[in-house]
């Protein structure tokens, strides 16, 4: 199984784009792993800016990949209880496991559609650079849960 998390507009902070790098490399010791970005669309109607940016996404899922798309009304977990989801999900999917973290107006309703499940990380909302690193780092979390790696102590 491959994991692959998608994002919306590149990671313009040095900070978090190391950050990044660093628990992409972690997870990629346990499973393959790749990050892709799909362009920001540039524009004044955010409706038109999602459906553009919608589109690209679209040209990057194959049918078979499971889209998850993070968004603060989706389903929120405790780290445990996303180890065992993501356990599941890596077992029942057949094709890669995709996360989406939206841009900056969100994403379009054809994706909405297109999402298999979504998953919030809070019900606040976050800039989507942070939103990455927290997902990136929570999915590391989990794979240390499963592997009972004392990464994670309760």
């Amino acid at each position: 199984m491959k994991l692959l998390f998608l994002s919306i507009g590149k990671v313009k902070s040095e900070p978090i784009r190391w950050l990044l790098a660093d628990y992409l490399q972690r997870i990629s010791r346990i499973c393959p792993v790749l990050h892709e970005t799909v362009r920001e669309s540039r524009g004044k109607n955010p409706e038109a800016m999602r459906e553009e940016e919608g589109e690209r996404v679209f040209r990057m899922l194959s049918p078979r990949d499971t889209l998850v798309l993070l968004d603060e009304k989706g389903k929120m977990m405790t780290s445990p209880k996303l180890a065992s989801w993501l356990s599941n999900k890596m077992e029942s999917s057949e094709g890669r496991l995709c996360l989406l973290v939206g841009g900056a107006y969100g994403v379009s309703q054809k994706v909405r559609e297109r999402a298999d499940e979504l998953l919030a990380l809070s019900p606040m909302t976050f800039p989507h650079e942070l939103c990455l690193v927290v997902l990136t780092e929570q999915i590391y979390r989990a794979f240390s849960i499963l592997k009972g790696s004392p990464y994670h102590h309760s």
